[in-house]
């Protein structure tokens, strides 16, 4: 009898032990994605304003857009809300022609230009690459420019006060303090090639 209940007080313990683990496990993911908003996945297109205009549509998991409506106009997807300080992650996958990027903190929602805004570039074949793929047009120079055509990619671009931070796969690739535009809303910009976004999140700080 005496051994029948210790076993059974084991067998309790162990119980007890693993269904805080389980707790701690749950609460600590709960806890990594809160204050996220998310923006774009692999099943949502998102809620946003346009200016000018492309084929932009869900296919295969992820947002793409690979023609404009009209050649001469660039296409642009601008967030609804405004952000000040903030971290963004994003996940996108270019081609070798692709002229994209992430625009934010911009003064005008319906002008989209990286005079406005400040434009984190997707754009492996700019004329100036100083300014190509994982700089910050006009701002902050990326030497040398990494490639990000042929696979997938991930941005974390962090906004906070005037200091801009930008990481492509892990390296940073821009780190400049800049006070030119405070806050505003973001933007997904196509211009030429193919782009895809499957994922973009937004974490206010």
């Amino acid at each position: 009898m005496k051994r029948l209940l210790a076993m059974t007080l084991a067998t309790s313990v162990g119980l007890t032990a693993g269904l805080a683990v389980l707790q701690h496990v749950g609460s600590a993911s709960a806890q990594s994605d809160a204050g996220w908003t998310t923006l774009v996945d692999a099943t949502k297109m998102g809620e946003w304003d346009r200016v000018g205009d492309a084929n932009w549509a869900m296919k295969d998991g992820a947002l793409v857009a690979d023609k404009l409506v009209d050649p001469k106009i660039l296409s642009y997807l601008v967030s609804k809300a405004s952000y000040k300080d903030f971290q963004i992650k994003a996940e996108f996958w270019a081609d070798a022609d692709a002229n994209s990027g992430i625009f934010i903190r911009c003064d005008n929602p319906k002008v989209i230009d990286a005079k406005g805004c400040y434009e984190v570039n997707i754009f492996d074949k700019r004329p100036d690459p100083s300014y190509g793929t994982g700089a910050i047009v006009d701002v902050a120079k990326v030497d040398p420019m990494p490639k990000a055509a042929g696979k997938w990619n991930t941005f974390d671009i962090t906004a906070k006060g005037g200091h801009l931070v930008v990481l492509l796969n892990g390296e940073k690739t821009a780190d400049v303090q800049d006070t030119k535009h405070a806050a505003g809303p973001i933007s997904l910009q196509y211009g030429s090639g193919t782009i895809k976004f499957r994922k973009v999140q937004i974490k206010a700080l």
